[in-house]
């Protein structure tokens, strides 16, 4: 990756949790691979009460705690320690804002950073609207020599409405070229694989459709309930969350067709269209294509809860979802008939984000006789976390003098194929950012076009006036997530009975 620019990175909400555990360590790992200039400053602003020194300990106890890599360099951390400042101020004060212009105009001079800015709102989405505008009033008054760019955390919106209010806020101080709206999933190695995957392997390409494929599985799962987060996520839901972002954004770039070139325009036109290819689900139909869940009492891995209504900030007699599965269908030439099954909750038995893309189950004339093991569909494994990396599933003959068939896999790891840990995401993502590259990060109409998709739903769910189905913790969402696929004579490839199994196991 290039070198970026000297730059101001200003993070705003600097001392909350997703700084210290991403951007700073992040920041730390581009400064140790000399990614990051050695004149670029890192700016926090937060309402919390610190000093530069004060914020530098926080900050050295945040890589010490998240960094990828361990232990701490010294010589790194001494390196970028003296380019980290502290300015408290709070986000809807102009004199605040103006203090913070008169340090970044002093520290330009001092470290020669050339009036070029990142500014990183990792803050609450009720923040936006008000740093966006004090922002944009002292980005019209910098100098025209330097980049003014600003970086917006999920969540962009709560529904198409108010994107498109954010995004018009937004277009009346930035240009859409100096705007990244951030999706972690985007700076992931196997994500961004997936374009070298489809359209740099012939073998895929002529088979990429609904012809050869049976279906696609997206699961994206976590074991931990909401925490500390259940005033965020009462607001939110699992939908919301994660699938009208993380899971869309895997979505398209399965689903996109071939770009006319890898630039950042013609990626992002080709996820649009598949956005708006996705057959609308009416409100009325909202009930049959998809499944809400809300998990109960229970314990999971040493955790327990006494259910999610429980929790925290959330309303004892709430109706939000922390697991949702839904099938869609996208409506164009390669994909016409085909499901998409989609799924994501809280307090399920695995944490994982993978793609399956499981094949058309081949003719069994030819060994049903003499094999005594079903004869499994090819199934193409993308597995984006815990471990990145592909599966390729074939069937092969067990040795003997049996025709015993059984499922083998074709495994590509990153860390043992490249003997390398992939870089986090954030690490790219910030890369990007600082460098102008927008190729991962999601375009205002992009973010419409989901937002389109969900709104029925939703508007469905609200209209219907029914509580989501509870689950216990460790179970994969409630029994009618396992209808909704079984119905149509398919699986998860995680099974819905909560153990562990080998994946094929739970194949038909």
């Amino acid at each position: 990756m290039p070198a970026a620019q000297p730059s101001a990175i200003v993070i705003f909400g600097a001392s909350g949790d997703l700084a210290r555990r991403k951007i700073i360590p992040a920041l730390y790992e581009l400064t140790r691979e000399k990614l990051l200039s050695d004149k670029s400053i890192v700016v926090a602003f937060s309402r919390s009460d610190l000093s530069d020194d004060a914020f530098r300990d926080e900050c050295h106890d945040a890589i010490t705690n998240f960094a990828r890599t361990k232990p701490i360099d010294p010589a790194v951390w001494n390196a970028i320690a003296g380019r980290i400042f502290y300015v408290r101020g709070d986000y809807a004060s102009g004199d605040d804002y103006a203090r913070l212009s008169r340090k970044l105009a002093e520290l330009d001079s001092q470290f020669g950073t050339l009036g070029n800015r990142l500014y990183y709102l990792s803050t609450p989405p009720n923040t936006f609207a008000p740093i966006i505008e004090h922002l944009g009033n002292l980005a019209a008054k910098m100098p025209a020599a330097g980049f003014q760019r600003i970086v917006i955390e999920k969540p962009f919106g709560r529904d198409l409405a108010s994107a498109r209010q954010l995004n018009q806020l937004l277009h009346g101080y930035f240009d859409e070229e100096q705007i990244f709206r951030i999706d972690h999933y985007l700076g992931k190695e196997t994500v961004q694989n997936l374009l070298v995957l489809r359209f740099a392997n012939s073998i895929f390409e002529p088979m990429w459709n609904y012809k050869y494929i049976d279906h696609v599985q997206i699961t994206v799962s976590e074991t931990l309930g909401v925490g500390n987060r259940g005033g965020y996520y009462d607001r939110s839901g699992a939908t919301r969350d994660m699938v009208q972002n993380h899971i869309f954004q895997l979505l398209a770039l399965i689903a996109m067709e071939p770009p006319i070139s890898l630039d950042a325009a013609s990626i992002r036109d080709e996820k649009v269209k598949v956005y708006k290819s996705i057959r609308p689900v009416p409100p009325a139909r909202a009930a049959s294509l998809t499944v809400r869940g809300q998990y109960g009492a229970g314990e999971l891995a040493g955790q327990k809860t006494l259910g999610y209504r429980k929790e925290k900030d959330v309303a004892p007699d709430s109706k939000t979802e922390t697991f949702v599965a839904m099938k869609l269908f996208i409506d164009n030439w390669r994909w016409s008939g085909m499901p998409f099954y989609l799924r994501t909750g809280k307090f399920l038995p695995e944490k994982l984000s993978e793609i399956t893309v499981r094949f058309h189950h081949p003719p069994n004339t030819l060994f049903q006789k003499d094999s005594d093991q079903p004869i499994y569909p090819n199934d193409l494994l993308i597995r984006v976390q815990p471990e990145e990396g592909i599966s390729w599933r074939l069937n092969g003959k067990v040795p003997g003098g049996q025709m015993n068939i059984k499922p083998v896999a074709l495994d590509f790891l990153y860390r043992t194929t490249f003997n390398v840990e992939p870089p986090e995401a954030y690490e790219r993502l910030i890369t990007d950012a600082l460098t102008g590259e927008q190729t991962l990060f999601i375009r205002a109409d992009e973010a419409e076009a989901a937002w389109a998709v969900i709104d029925p739903i939703e508007q469905g769910w609200a209209a219907s006036g029914t509580a989501p189905l509870e689950y216990a913790p460790g179970q994969w969402g409630p029994e009618k997530a396992q209808t909704l696929i079984e119905s149509d004579g398919r699986r998860w490839m995680h099974c819905g009975d909560g153990q562990p199994e080998p994946i094929l196991a739970c194949s038909l």
